[in-house]
C-alpha cells in the first residue's frame, strides 16, 4: 500500500517534498509580471489587483516631475510653497493560499486528481510570493478540520504549510468513510478573514463544492480590502462526458457503476455537471472575484504559466572560457 501511494505522487497524492520541488518550476512566474492579453491579470481583471501598499516616507518641497496628486495642500497653503508627500512601496505583501482537500477533490478522470491540482497550484503561488519577498501562509481544509498557517517570510513556515497540505491530502482514499462536508468551504473562508485584514493577496484553490449565498458574501467581504483570485479546479468530465466507458463512483462506503455509454444515463449526468459548473462560475462572478479555471487534464505549471505570464528572461553572457 505504501509503495503504491509513493508511485502515485503527483497524480493521486502529494507529499511535502513534491510541493517543495515546485520552487524551481515557479521560476520566472510572478503575480506582477507583464501579463499576456489572455492572462487573468490583464484588462479589467488587472485593475482589481491592488499590488503592494505604500508607506509614507517624507514631506518635502515640490520638484519638477513630482506627481501633483501627492501635493499636501495643507502644508502648501501654510508655507506658501508647494510640498509633496513622498511614499515608498511596501517591501512585502502577505500572501495566503486557501487549499481544498475535501473528498469532493479526490477525483480525476485523466492526468491528476483535483486535490493534487489544488495542492500544486497553491505551492506555485507560495513560491511566486516568496521569491517576490512576501510573507506566505495559508488555510488548508478537509472534511474534518481547518488548519491555519499565519504568513511569515520563512522556509520553515513554508515547510509547515506544505506539511499540512500533504497530511490532509494523505487522508483521502476511495474507501474512506468521510463524506464531503460542504459547510467547510465557508468555515475556511471565515478562517482566511481572521488572518487577512487588508492588502493581502489571497489565492483560493477549490472545486467550490457547497458554494452558496454565504460563500458569495464572504468572498465580497474578503475582496473589499484584499486582492483575491479564485482558481476553480475542475475535471474535463464536467465539459464532456465520455461515451464509451463505465464510470464507478463512490461516496466512501457504497460504489455504483454508471453505464454512461447509454444516452439515457449520460445525458442527465452531463447536464448536471455543466449546470453546477455554470452556477459556481456565476456565483464567483457575482462576488467580484477574478476567476481562473484549472483542469486536471494538463500540467498545473503550464496552466499557471499561461494564465499569469512569465517575466522576460535576461540573456546570459558567457566569457571565452565558457564558465
Amino acid at each position: 500500500m505504501a509503495a503504491s501511494m509513493e508511485d502515485s505522487i503527483g497524480s493521486v497524492y502529494v507529499d511535502a517534498a513534491h510541493l517543495a520541488r515546485l520552487e524551481y518550476r515557479a521560476r520566472g512566474l510572478s503575480f506582477v509580471a507583464p501579463a499576456p492579453v489572455s492572462s487573468i491579470l490583464s484588462g479589467r481583471q488587472a485593475s482589481r489587483m491592488r499590488g503592494r501598499g505604500l508607506n509614507f516616507e517624507e514631506l518635502r518641497g515640490y520638484l519638477p516631475g513630482d506627481d501633483i496628486r501627492h501635493l499636501d495642500w495643507r502644508v502648501t497653503m501654510r508655507t506658501g510653497k508647494p510640498h509633496v508627500r513622498v511614499y515608498t512601496e511596501e517591501r512585502d505583501r502577505p500572501l495566503l493560499v486557501m487549499v481544498d482537500q475535501r473528498m469532493s477533490m479526490f477525483f480525476g478522470s485523466s492526468r491528476e486528481f483535483k486535490s493534487v491540482v489544488a495542492a500544486e497550484a497553491a505551492a506555485l503561488a507560495v513560491w511566486m510570493g516568496f521569491t517576490a519577498g512576501d510573507r506566505v501562509g495559508g488555510v488548508v481544509f478537509g472534511d474534518d478540520e481547518v488548519v491555519r498557517v499565519r504568513p511569515l517570510r520563512s522556509r520553515a513556515r513554508i515547510d509547515m504549510l506544505f506539511g499540512a497540505i500533504a497530511r490532509m491530502n494523505r487522508t483521502l482514499a476511495a474507501d474512506s468513510p468521510a463524506r464531503t462536508h460542504y459547510a467547510q468551504l465557508n468555515r475556511a473562508l471565515e478562517g482566511v478573514l481572521q488572518i487577512a485584514g487588508h492588502d493581502f493577496l489571497v489565492c483560493i484553490m477549490s472545486d467550490f463544492a457547497g458554494a452558496d449565498e454565504r460563500t458569495r458574501q464572504l468572498l465580497r467581504q474578503l475582496s473589499a480590502h484584499n486582492d483575491v483570485i479564485a482558481a476553480l479546479v475542475f475535471d474535463p468530465m464536467w465539459q464532456r462526458m465520455p461515451e464509451h466507458r463505465a464510470l464507478v463512483v463512490s461516496e466512501g462506503r457504497l460504489q455504483v457503476e454508471l453505464r454512461i455509454e447509454h444516452e439515457r444515463v449520460r445525458a442527465p449526468l452531463a447536464s448536471l455537471f455543466k449546470g453546477r459548473a455554470a452556477e459556481i462560475a456565476d456565483l464567483l462572478r457575482a462576488s467580484g472575484v477574478p476567476l481562473m479555471a484549472l483542469s486536471t487534464a494538463e500540467p498545473v505549471v503550464d496552466q499557471v504559466r499561461r494564465l499569469f505570464g512569465e517575466r522576460p528572461r535576461r540573456a546570459r553572457h558567457t566569457t571565452g572560457s565558457g564558465i
